[in-house]
């Protein structure tokens, strides 16, 4: 097993044996095509998705080659020219890439990454993107689900132990974080990307003491300024919640501090919450929290607010990191264009007999529209590169699969969604920090209507294309769909 992980051979086995073909096929190597990434179907039934992973998506470009290991293992395989081996032993990204960036809500069918380069390098680094903006889009929006469900409370991410494997762990808790969670249970997530780690106690922390007062008693001497006791390893009501609030008072209050909490991992967190609230305060302890953890989601978070229970932040694990409802976001990489030798844009489209996967040609970019009045995005619109909206000017928009339906718009603000992170296979885009992220992405989900925000049957949220794109798609299917 190699002691350095190198991911450039993550990748489907086709990408190579693709590849190894176009560099054999004259005029495919250094062809310049056009690849989308997308997706079809927001998860969960939701308005809205949102894209995360670019960060990861540009270490990985930048750090492309194969290594003698890599060429060795690929000779043996016996199915590669030693031309293509010699090729890929100085192999590296040359091309152009643009995306959204990460914390950005994004919609079904439009692009929110876009590779432009030779056939082979923009082919070869399609698993990677694809697993990248996958996994870390799928936890964003799951976790903003979970995070718009606790209505202002704070989440935590808790699902380390959960996740399927390391990567999924420590990276699904840097998009849980940029999607809104307050900080993750994950160390190394905090080292690494900057997520806040945090967490209290487990059960054998009780369990080890005599009895659970001398527990809380050590715990809260140790952390004075941020004990948080978890009150439910043997009785909640009957010694847990007295146990703690003894504690408090004599460890905590004799030296100021009121700043504590209790956590209830079990139970039902309705009524227990509500009486461990009524005992706090009969105690004096007023500004003593509640957290409450137990394998939640937004569903049962929003029936907990609804049902009254008198719960301050939320600790969230397993179906939050795993997205266990629906666990798989179903991005897609798709050829969209190719450069003819003139440099000539030639468009390409994949025709299905499933209408839904039938693609948008040519080299694209998307504009977000934004009432002038309200401030709220109202649609996207997909557009050719070359096209430019003109916000002087009434804009007709209309749905791309019922064409019927078209209204004008006037008095709107079009901005661009997509922006250079790679020319010439040099990065021109800085990631921000984390917490820049985190910022952006709360302020965009404002600008969305509260009625594409419901978990249920949300507002259709249109992505329409441009009068050019879609003439162009529908000459395309004419054609090649004989």
């Amino acid at each position: 097993m190699k002691e350095h992980m190198n991911y450039t051979l993550l990748c489907d086995f086709y990408e190579l044996t693709m590849g190894n073909g176009y560099f054999q096929t004259p005029g495919y190597t250094e062809q310049i095509c056009y690849f989308d990434v997308f997706f079809r179907n927001v998860p969960d039934g939701g308005g809205f998705a949102i894209a995360a992973g670019l960060e990861q998506v540009i270490d990985y470009v930048e750090r492309l080659h194969f290594d003698e290991e890599d060429i060795a293992y690929l000779r043996g395989k016996g199915c590669f020219c030693e031309g293509f081996l010699e090729y890929l032993k100085n192999f590296k990204f040359t091309g152009d890439i643009w995306a959204v960036p990460e914390g950005t809500p994004i919609f079904p069918r439009e692009p929110f990454l876009t590779v432009r380069a030779p056939a082979i390098e923009a082919q070869f680094i399609e698993t990677f993107l694809l697993l990248t903006l996958n996994h870390q889009s799928l936890i964003a929006t799951k976790t903003n689900r979970i995070v718009r469900a606790a209505d202002g409370r704070p989440v935590s991410e808790f699902g380390s132990r959960r996740a399927q494997g390391p990567d999924a762990a420590i990276l699904g808790a840097r998009a849980s974080y940029i999607a809104g969670c307050a900080g993750t249970a994950c160390t190394l997530a905090d080292e690494v990307y900057g997520s806040p780690a945090g967490g209290t106690m487990a059960h054998s922390w009780v369990q080890m003491f005599p009895d659970e007062y001398t527990a809380f008693k050590t715990y809260c001497q140790l952390y004075p300024h941020s004990a948080t006791l978890l009150v439910d390893t043997y009785n909640v009501l009957k010694s847990g919640v007295p146990n703690a609030i003894r504690a408090f008072k004599e460890v905590l209050l004799p030296q100021g501090i009121t700043n504590c909490a209790i956590r209830l991992d079990s139970g039902d967190l309705t009524y227990l919450s509500r009486k461990a609230r009524r005992m706090l305060d009969a105690a004096g302890l007023t500004e003593c929290k509640i957290v409450a953890t137990n394998s939640l989601d937004e569903y049962i978070i929003r029936d907990l607010l609804l049902q009254g229970a008198q719960i301050d932040s939320f600790g969230v694990g397993e179906r939050l990191i795993t997205s266990k409802s629906e666990p798989v976001f179903g991005g897609v990489y798709k050829l969209a264009a190719i450069e003819d030798k003139e440099g000539n844009i030639v468009p390409k489209i994949k025709i299905s007999a499933n209408p839904d996967k039938i693609t948008n040609p040519g080299f694209k970019k998307v504009y977000r529209l934004f009432d002038n009045e309200t401030g709220k995005a109202f649609a996207d619109l997909i557009t050719l590169w070359d096209e430019k909206v003109d916000e002087s000017k009434p804009l007709e928009l209309f749905d791309p699969d019922a064409t019927w339906k078209r209204s004008v718009f006037t008095n709107f603000t079009a901005k661009e969604l997509l922006v250079p992170v790679f020319r010439g296979g040099k990065r021109v885009y800085d990631s921000p920090p984390i917490a820049e992220m985190r910022a952006w992405c709360a302020g965009q989900i404002d600008l969305l209507w509260d009625e594409v925000k419901r978990f249920e049957n949300p507002h259709n949220y249109y992505v329409d294309l441009s009068q050019k794109l879609w003439d162009l798609k529908q000459s395309l299917l004419t054609r090649e769909g004989k």
